[in-house]
């Protein structure tokens, strides 16, 4: 039996890499860059060294586990708060883009995101999601 089989039998039945894992990696060589950055300062040193240790730690963890289920359900949350963050971004961007035409604001009770024309003078808005009724200058 060759070096690759004996990997492969030795991961059978284990969760191994994925998506969560290279967050991690990813996090952990981030650390490593910021430790180097702060070396002259031993105490922040110190603790990014200790994060770095903690995330490598955890994702060999993680995919050596074999309890597949909790690492699956691990990987959607991951999923979910990627999705959400990539939504907020995206957000962000469609605002800076659309900022020369549009006026955004918040709703002062529900927090929810209202687009309206620039160069409009005073307004009344009506909360599209809860109905408040408030006026802005636009």
């Amino acid at each position: 039996m060759n070096f690759r089989q004996r990997i492969a039998q030795f991961m059978y039945g284990r969760n191994g890499y994925d998506a969560f894992c290279q967050f991690l990696l990813l996090f952990a060589i981030f650390l490593i860059l910021l430790s180097w950055v702060f070396s002259g300062i031993p105490a922040l040193a110190m603790l990014m060294q200790v994060g770095e240790w903690a995330a490598l730690g955890y994702c060999i963890f993680r995919m050596m586990s074999r309890n597949v289920l909790q690492r699956q359900q691990e990987n959607a949350k991951y999923y979910e708060k990627r999705q959400a963050v990539g939504r907020w971004l995206r957000s962000l961007r469609d605002r800076w883009q659309q900022r020369k035409e549009y006026k955004f604001f918040r709703c002062p009770s529900c927090h929810a995101l209202l687009r309206v024309p620039r160069g409009k003078g005073k307004l009344l808005l009506t909360c599209r999601k809860c109905g408040n009724r408030f006026e802005r200058k636009t």
